[in-house]
């Protein structure tokens, strides 16, 4: 192969590989995998969810995957949809890029007094580094766009 098809070539996997990833930690939230979900990340991670409550800082690996466990702990289900993904390489270092994704995320509970959906709308901002031949998230920026909160609808 042609040098510059093996580099298209390349670019073209690390983007299917970086859009994996940010998938990935959604769909490890749902399935409630917190092995899957913890290999999302770099150790130390950077996590901003400020405008979900809690303060931007670097955290060890375990400690966000616990704080994320805790927190969908008391919801039924969630699904996480991640869409739109526009990858974006660091023009210094071939092994940084930035994934912008747009974000859905419901979470349901049921208790004794019925049903509540939260869904939270928005996007993350997703920068990545290549470890080994992975990409893992080591900079994470929730931005919520709005929420809505759906109360316990009467069943007959």
């Amino acid at each position: 192969m042609a040098p510059d098809f093996e580099a298209r070539l390349r670019r073209l996997e690390d983007r299917v590989l970086i859009s994996e990833r940010v998938v990935t930690y959604g769909r490890a939230v749902d399935l409630r995998d917190w092995a899957l979900f913890g290999d999302c990340f770099t150790d130390p991670v950077h996590a901003d969810y400020s405008q979900n409550g809690l303060p931007a800082a670097d955290f060890v690996r375990d400690d966000l995957v616990e704080i994320v466990r805790l927190a969908v702990s008391g919801y039924t289900a969630t699904q996480h949809l991640s869409a739109n993904h526009v990858v974006v390489f660091d023009a210094y270092d071939s092994d940084r890029a930035r994934c912008s994704s747009a974000m859905y995320a419901q979470h349901h509970s049921t208790d004794g007094d019925g049903h509540e959906l939260l869904i939270l709308r928005g996007w993350y901002d997703n920068h990545l580094l290549r470890v080994a031949d992975e990409w893992k998230i080591e900079r994470l920026v929730q931005h919520v766009s709005w929420r809505e909160i759906r109360p316990a609808e009467l069943e007959v």
